[in-house]
């Protein structure tokens, strides 16, 4: 009798979607006789609280970004030879979450992923390209290799979701604003993860190879060119403020506060201001733009393609 195929799963989930979609993934895994699924949830040795107090969320932005985070407990992982790794994330500040981050710098994780296939699977707002490179840097320095990136984004669009989805981490509901769509991933995509996991435990008990063919065609990764350029230019912003507010940290938690407060009006006034006129420009230069954007958006799209 041939031994169990093992698969792990490592998640944070602040709000408990993402536990919901790690479920919804490992399920077809779970049912399959020769299998077996280790899920592990990262803790963090100060927990982050949900909801966010005000400046407490913004304030996390800038190590969350430089990739600095807080400690995490280490988690009880049996010494297993895994198959396959699958790593669910949420994305903070257009960077994988701390915990997570934290997770993929600790001494002991290198010994566990290196050389071993790796599925990532992401459940966010709708901007994930900063964060998945920045991913793909921390799995390459554990020896990782990438085979497969899953994306589930929120359902009420761009423009609803800069209101909603600050409202939900702010206040703990969902649908803060009655007249606006709930945030969050909807129930369709949350079930919709169902699929790929029933495409690894097929591709298991087949017997074939694990590489970046798994999820080729199935729609797993897919880019919203519209956001490319508005993606590069948050990741830049939220770069050099952080790089600020830490140094000033270093001189001043009070410095530290007043910069924070002068960022996060800055940040609103971008919002109202600048988003709208760049989206317009964006628009009227999408016809030169578009052989680059095409490029990128492949680019993104991998391994698993659109």
């Amino acid at each position: 009798m041939s031994a169990a195929q093992k698969i792990l799963v490592v998640h944070y989930s602040q709000t408990g979607q993402l536990s919901r979609l790690v479920q919804n993934f490992i399920a077809p895994l779970q049912n399959q006789d020769g299998i077996d699924v280790h899920t592990v949830n990262i803790e963090p040795c100060e927990a982050f609280p949900f909801p966010w107090p005000f400046w407490r969320f913004f304030d996390t932005f800038p190590e969350t970004v430089h990739l600095k985070p807080k400690p995490v407990i280490a988690p009880d992982i049996p010494d297993e030879d895994y198959d396959a790794v699958v790593i669910a994330y949420t994305v903070w500040f257009l960077s994988p979450s701390q915990p997570i981050t934290a997770f993929l710098q600790q001494p002991q994780t290198r010994a566990l992923l290196n050389g071993k296939p790796v599925i990532t699977l992401i459940g966010c707002r709708n901007m994930w390209l900063n964060a998945q490179e920045k991913m793909k840097t921390l799995l390459a320095a554990n020896g990782a290799h990438l085979i497969g990136n899953i994306v589930k984004t929120d359902a009420c669009g761009t423009a609803a979701s800069f209101v909603t989805t600050p409202a939900w981490l702010l206040t703990g509901e969902r649908q803060y604003f009655k007249n606006l769509p709930a945030a969050g991933i909807g129930e369709a995509e949350l079930s919709d993860a169902s699929r790929f996991g029933r495409k690894l435990a097929e591709t298991l008990q087949s017997g074939a190879a694990l590489d970046e063919t798994l999820f080729r065609n199935m729609g797993a990764a897919k880019v919203d060119e519209k956001l490319i350029l508005s993606e590069q230019a948050g990741a830049r912003s939220f770069f050099l403020w952080g790089k600020l507010l830490m140094a000033a940290g270093n001189v001043s938690p009070l410095l530290r506060r007043v910069l924070l407060a002068v960022y996060v009006v800055f940040l609103i006034a971008l919002i109202l201001t600048v988003v709208p006129l760049s989206a317009l420009v964006k628009m009227l230069l999408r016809p030169v733009l578009r052989p680059w954007l095409e490029r990128r958006k492949h680019y993104y799209s991998l391994p698993s393609g659109e």
